[in-house]
């Protein structure tokens, strides 16, 4: 039996809520588990992500493997981060160390975030503005020279 942490959908339309389960990689999406681990909201702003830390371990120790998203969602959480210390054989002290270091960089993540968006929409404006420029000359037909 293939275990996998993933999402299992939950909450209204148009109102998704997702619980983070270990389940058996055949069954279907919203089917049969065997354990929650967390959930994740992501309609709430900031995004809510909650986990049971040693469960989760317990799965990934045990060779679940997560889907692309729940690893991203741990990868957000600083959980990833966490297990990969943990699976390498670091001592408590060491992953103390480097996760106070990774929550001091987190701190200053919605400024780059805020600043990210801000670069991309003038760049998106930019690309716009070129390209309307570009095409306009080629559209027009060319004077002859003869007349």
């Amino acid at each position: 039996m293939a275990v996998r942490l993933r999402l299992r959908r939950i909450g209204k339309k148009k109102m998704p809520m997702y619980q983070i389960v270990a389940a058996d990689s055949r069954t279907a999406r919203n089917g049969r588990f065997l354990e929650v681990v967390g959930r994740y909201e992501p309609r709430h702003e900031p995004l809510l992500i909650e986990t049971k830390e040693t469960r989760v371990f317990h799965w990934l120790k045990n060779g679940a493997r997560p889907t692309d998203t729940v690893r991203s969602l741990f990868q957000r959480n600083g959980l990833w981060l966490k297990w990969n210390l943990t699976r390498i054989g670091k001592d408590a002290a060491t992953i103390a160390g480097v996760m106070e270091k990774w929550q001091a960089q987190q701190a200053g993540r919605p400024e780059r975030d805020a600043a990210r968006k801000v670069r991309r929409a003038d760049a998106k404006k930019k690309a716009s503005k070129g390209g309307a420029e570009a095409s306009a000359p080629a559209a027009a037909p060319a004077p002859e020279a003869g007349a």
